[in-house]
């Protein structure tokens, strides 16, 4: 591989920012210092001016393939992930056939090897009666367990009790869920059927997934951890209710107990949807705008350890479809870090928390081998930003093979200029470099 060394750039990385150079040798960071400029390499990226941040980890998307590839492929999703600056993420197993079997997750891996851009991870899917499948997960080469406490595609609700025991008290690797509660969706779903027919507004789907669905559910999730002292990480919380569950007393490295919170539950509110209708229908629901208040406190007083994006396209004809029948999901990965970037700007967050949320917490949390850190002796997983050059997202620059956004038309103040993938510059001032594909992600477990 290619040695690569990077002059005059603005390091941030666990909680500093400082000038720094960095050296990469054979895929990882083999010097940090300042007046490195006389080191022989095969490329010199000259980042005065730019920020340096290690790469972002997405623990939560999804990348359609196999079994929906007319909605997007790990290659496409890669692309556009790298292209915003994420170079690691953990896939969801609700593709076609559900990942449910050992051997259909392998599968996924080895589509993953042969065209994914960025580094890569998928979790081990857990259904009402898979459960000897799912204890046969490897912790070292799998990132999780997901089980879907609401419901999914195919066969992927866990909503009996005695299967929820049985995974919770033997599973030895971190369980991922999505908590609402079904019986709750469905009364619901019953009553607005009932009021609206077929011609139901988008603004009704935070009622129809209300917050005590996600509280009901994340709550039974919370007892069995305690129980049987699982460790649990809760996907996309979304209510301010919901942030009671979590404490923020004790280091992350320490917490059984996790959360994760998504760009898009920090970015839009209840009031978007008569904007933007099916466009931000997702599950859990984007609700009120208090909600969206508590979990950026959540988020800053470390009750929420990780932003993710459970970017999730679908095509724009199904989009259009009435709101009963549009699928739940958008896309988000390529935008999450200018997003993030754009926050900071306005004095939401700092740029040192974006990167411990984005980048540190996730390799905390899934306890990542020697990523989501920039340290001599890790991976080079990196990312220049232009915090002067503004981003205005277009159809001509996205990314995803769904060809749409929500943020269509929005300007963030960044731009990510150059993306590096375990050493690789995947991608350079728009241009791809698909020579070298990412690695899988393995674990200190």
């Amino acid at each position: 591989m290619p040695t690569l060394l990077i002059l005059n750039a603005r390091l941030v990385n666990e909680g500093q920012i400082r000038d720094a150079d960095v050296y990469i040798k054979d895929g990882f960071i083999e010097q940090i210092g300042t007046g490195l400029s006389g080191r022989t390499a095969d490329t010199v990226i000259d980042a005065q001016g730019q920020y340096l941040l290690p790469g972002v980890i997405d623990d939560q998307v999804h990348f359609r393939e196999p079994g929906l590839t007319h909605k997007a492929t790990i290659a496409s999703e890669a692309r556009a992930a790298v292209a915003g600056g994420t170079t690691s993420f953990m896939e969801m197993p609700n593709t076609v056939p559900n990942a449910l079997t050992q051997t259909l997750l392998a599968d996924k891996y080895a589509i993953a090897e042969r065209t994914s851009l960025a580094n890569y991870s998928f979790f081990m899917g857990g259904s009402n009666d898979n459960i000897d499948e799912v204890l046969r997960t490897d912790a070292r080469n799998v990132c999780g367990i997901k089980l879907f406490m609401g419901s999914s595609t195919g066969n992927m609700l866990v909503d009996n009790v005695q299967v929820l025991e049985t995974v919770f008290s033997q599973s030895p690797m971190l369980i991922a869920t999505h908590c609402e509660d079904e019986a709750t969706i469905r009364a619901a779903t019953e009553h607005y059927r009932q009021q609206y027919g077929e011609d139901a507004p988008a603004r009704i789907h935070p009622l129809v997934r209300d917050e005590q669905a996600c509280l009901k559910s994340s709550s039974l999730a919370v007892s069995l951890a305690k129980k049987y002292n699982t460790r649990l990480h809760i996907l996309h919380i979304s209510t301010a209710d919901e942030l009671s569950l979590f404490t923020n007393d004790i280091p992350l490295s320490q917490k059984r107990i996790t959360a994760e919170v998504c760009v898009h539950h920090l970015w839009f509110s209840a009031d978007d949807y008569e904007q933007l209708g099916n466009q931000i229908k997702c599950n859990p629901a984007i609700k009120a705008p208090h909600n969206r208040t508590a979990l950026w406190e959540g988020l800053l007083d470390d009750r929420l350890d990780i932003i993710a994006t459970d970017h999730a396209p679908h095509t724009w004809p199904e989009k259009q479809q009435t709101y009963w029948k549009a699928p739940s999901g958008l896309p988000l990965v390529q935008h999450a870090l200018t997003m993030m970037l754009q926050a900071v700007q306005e004095g939401k967050i700092t740029l040192e928390r974006v990167v411990e949320k984005m980048s540190h917490a996730p390799a905390e949390c899934f306890q990542i081998d020697r990523r989501g850190y920039v340290r001599e002796g890790y991976w080079a997983d990196l990312v220049l930003v232009d915090s002067k050059k503004p981003t205005t997202i277009s159809k001509e620059n996205i990314q995803y093979q769904c060809g749409w956004s929500p943020l269509e038309g929005s300007t963030f103040s960044s731009s990510v200029t150059h993306t590096i993938v375990s050493g690789h510059v995947a991608y350079a001032n728009g241009q791809f470099n698909n020579l070298i594909t990412g690695k899988r992600l393995v674990f200190n477990r």
